[in-house]
């Protein structure tokens, strides 16, 4: 029987819940232990009449468009019990948001096909069809590309923080294993872990791997000082771990 491409890898998940558990189970498929130390979480937006205002205006149907730019917006929306009108067309960030939409029952009208992100977004909105006035409910942290782009299109859109992301402190434990490199590899899914990770856990050891869910996560991970060594395909969670699979792999082979 081949050898699994992970075996013997201590890898760290910096996220919980779900996300995590099926990080994990992919990785330990793969021969990996997987090492789950959450270092963000969610909160309630800082500003909650204002989401309440936008929400409010949303199940009114004073918006064509809704752009979802994560799966915890969506968790958001559950929370708060919204309706989201028949007329008013859904846009998702990406598969994985468009996946969760699905799954709590909301319909999903476009998602971008070339490039899960805020960027494949802007860059295949469609057209007159995506006229109208806009509602972009997202992180606290905004996505920059995603407020200028849609400015370049000359959309009506209005923006507003569902949740806020906090910093979570890992152990002593975790910091050690780190820093001693017992932890060999890092899975970064986002900026705001990436900078976590950079404020928590850096200088990392050369020899540790750090993987990141796309080009512009790695982006923010070099910028947050961080070197990248695999950077995901796609934005999800298996693209994820299969960066990380394919540099084991090219690693032995040199």
């Amino acid at each position: 029987m081949a050898a699994k491409p992970l075996g013997g890898w201590r890898v760290l998940v910096p996220r919980g819940g779900k996300w995590g558990d099926g990080v994990a189970a992919t990785l330990r498929s793969l021969g990996a232990t997987p090492v789950i130390a959450p270092m963000i979480n969610f909160a309630s937006a800082d500003d909650g009449a204002d989401l309440a205002n936008a929400l409010h205006e949303l199940k009114d149907g004073q918006y064509d468009w809704l752009v979802v730019t994560s799966a915890t917006t969506v968790e958001v929306f559950l929370g708060q019990k919204i309706d989201i009108p028949p007329h008013t067309k859904v846009a998702a960030v990406g598969e994985t948001t468009a996946t969760a939409l699905t799954l709590a029952g909301y319909r999903t009208d476009f998602v971008p096909v070339g490039d899960n992100s805020a960027r494949g977004l802007v860059r295949e909105w469609p057209g007159a069809a995506g006229r109208g006035r806009v509602l972009v409910a997202q992180s606290d942290v905004t996505e920059p590309n995603l407020a200028a782009g849609m400015a370049e299109l000359g959309l009506d859109v209005r923006f507003v923080a569902a949740y806020r992301t906090v910093g979570v402190p890992v152990t002593a434990e975790i910091r050690a294993d780190v820093a001693s490199g017992r932890i060999g590899a890092i899975l970064v899914s986002s900026g705001s872990v990436a900078r976590q990770i950079a404020g928590q856990l850096a200088p990392l050891p050369p020899t540790t791997v750090v993987a990141c869910i796309g080009p512009r996560t790695a982006f923010d991970a070099r910028a947050s000082g961080l070197v990248v060594n695999a950077i995901a395909e796609q934005r999800s969670s298996e693209s994820l771990v299969a960066a990380l699979a394919e540099f084991a792999i090219k690693r032995t082979e040199v």
